[in-house]
């Protein structure tokens, strides 16, 4: 797995990087080597925020915390990432019921997901829909930790969203023409 770390508004020492590479390299066992993280740490008052995204093929996983301590914020995210990648790998195991391993190289690639502000529109996001059922849909949706998931029906053969409700269920937009 290829880490890059990213310092906005600051400067990422060797030490911190090196905890960030070791901490990491740990996730990748889940993951072919062609796999890249990226990190991007920044202040934030008197704090500091780290983010990590991993994109692999059809999922991304991305975690984020904010604390006084970087380190304790490398801890956090690095196990935030273990634990959704753990909790994926064995629904995908569930869904494959052959008891083979499961790597998550043998899911097809997929893009970043849209995001618009309804006030005003600031930034635009391109990304390839890909087939796949409601349930792998809400399924990444939590992955990404947002609110909704654009992506094309496998059964409908039609664009839909999933949405997380209030009442903490979920809901689904299909789409007709």
């Amino acid at each position: 797995m290829k880490i890059i770390v990213t310092g906005k508004n600051i400067t990422i020492s060797d030490r911190i990087e090196a905890a960030i590479e070791k901490r990491f390299e740990k996730l990748g066992k889940y993951f072919a080597d062609d796999i890249k993280a990226n990190v991007v740490v920044h202040p934030e008052r008197d704090k500091v925020k780290m983010e990590a995204t991993i994109v692999t093929k059809g999922t991304i996983f991305r975690a984020e915390d904010v604390s006084q301590d970087i380190f304790d914020s490398i801890d956090i995210v690095a196990d935030k990432l273990s634990s959704q990648m753990t909790k994926y790998k064995g629904k995908l195991q569930k869904r494959n019921k052959s008891g083979e391993s499961v790597r998550f190289e043998m899911i097809p690639e997929m893009s970043e997901a849209e995001q618009a502000d309804e006030a005003k529109l600031v930034k635009t996001k391109k990304f390839q829909l890909v087939p796949m059922t409601v349930d792998e849909a809400v399924m990444q949706m939590e992955l990404l930790q947002h609110n909704f998931f654009v992506f094309l029906d496998m059964e409908t053969d039609s664009v839909s969203v999933v949405y997380k409700r209030n009442d903490d269920n979920y809901g689904l937009l299909e789409t007709t023409y």
